[in-house]
């Protein structure tokens, strides 16, 4: 599905070719050894849910109800996506400072909830979470505070976390010799978790609102066409976004409006949310409703979705009942950006 779109009112700082973080819906899980592990229910199921997501937030309302005759305690968890890893890799955070780095609330029937937060360091999948806290060193590996933290370290450890791949030295170097001082900065996964218990009242529904600001990535210029044609990645965008032949000419018709001299260029932005986690209640999603915001009128906008209708300047929505989620959602919008020249 492709629809036009708007330039926004805000401008968003991009790195080319910045990798999109993505969230998830609630899911059941229990606690194990190990962490979270996610489960099935099969007596609380998902009656509704009402998602709105824009560059600027994401907005979920569930309607669960407990089709048994007993009271169900559980835990509900809200997996945030990973950020950090590799210095090349950029992620789009709202926050880096914060290990609430999207500004996650959720509310249930009414009342503010204060989930709480488990977070692990990965490298390539292994857990040195317990290294990382025996040193006193933050985990949010984007925070000014972690980088600081890690001067504090020993040269035996620096060594150690060199070799296990948790920090590199952007300078390479050691400062002798003429050699830059070594800088090193933390280059691990942070898993962040949120999760709280409750229970469920025989026979009864309950209800769960959440929201946050998305994690908004993109490019500095448009990677599916090229000078007015589609380019080599064309096809896995069409894929992953429903790119259609009217979503193409509008891309067309703003990459002829660009005008460098100006200051007027138009790029990418990405927005993802994984829907699939909805299957871990049992039975399908029994109202789905989506709408997509770009916020502006002269965007354009494209994403994968059965039966979308335009339903206002810059909304779009889908409706299903008995849903089940067989893919993610991709969001992708083209924008303009307006630079301010400065004057000779």
């Amino acid at each position: 599905m492709a629809t036009s779109t708007t330039k926004l009112f805000f401008a968003f700082a991009f790195q080319a070719l910045a990798a999109t973080a993505v969230l998830a819906n609630d899911s059941m899980a229990t606690l194990e050894a190990g962490g979270l592990v996610f489960t099935r229910s099969e007596e609380i199921t998902m009656a509704r849910e009402d998602l709105y997501i824009s560059p600027e937030k994401v907005e979920v309302k569930y309607l669960y109800r407990n089709t048994s005759d007993k009271p169900v305690s559980t835990i509900v968890a809200f997996p945030m996506p990973k950020i950090g890893g590799p210095v090349e890799v950029m992620s789009a955070v709202p926050d880096e400072q914060s290990d609430n780095f999207m500004d996650f609330s959720v509310v249930q029937d009414g009342e503010e909830i204060e989930p709480n937060l488990q977070q692990r360091v990965l490298v390539r999948g292994i857990d040195f979470t317990a290294e990382v806290e025996e040193q006193e060193i933050p985990l949010q590996p984007l925070a000014k505070e972690t980088t600081e933290a890690l001067k504090t370290l020993e040269p035996d450890v620096i060594k150690d976390w060199l070799a296990k791949g948790l920090i590199v030295d952007l300078n390479y170097g050691s400062g002798g010799n003429g050699q830059p001082e070594a800088e090193y900065v933390p280059v691990w996964e942070l898993e962040s978790i949120y999760w709280w218990e409750t229970t469920f009242p025989a026979s009864a529904e309950v209800e769960v609102e959440h929201r946050y600001k998305p994690s908004v990535g993109g490019t500095s210029g448009l990677g599916f066409m090229w000078d007015g044609k589609p380019s080599d990645a064309f096809a896995d965008y069409q894929k992953r976004y429903c790119i259609d032949d009217s979503f193409l000419k509008a891309a067309v018709k703003l990459e002829k409006k660009q005008n460098p001299d100006a200051g007027i260029y138009y790029f990418e932005q990405w927005l993802s949310y994984i829907l699939t986690t909805g299957n871990n209640w049992y039975g399908p999603i029994g109202e789905f409703h989506l709408t997509v915001d770009k916020l502006n009128t002269d965007s354009i906008v494209s994403f994968c979705g059965e039966g979308v209708k335009k339903t206002g300047p810059t909304t779009f929505e889908m409706r299903a009942k008995d849903y089940y989620p067989m893919n993610d959602l991709h969001i992708l919008l083209v924008v303009e950006n307006k630079v301010a020249m400065q004057q000779p």
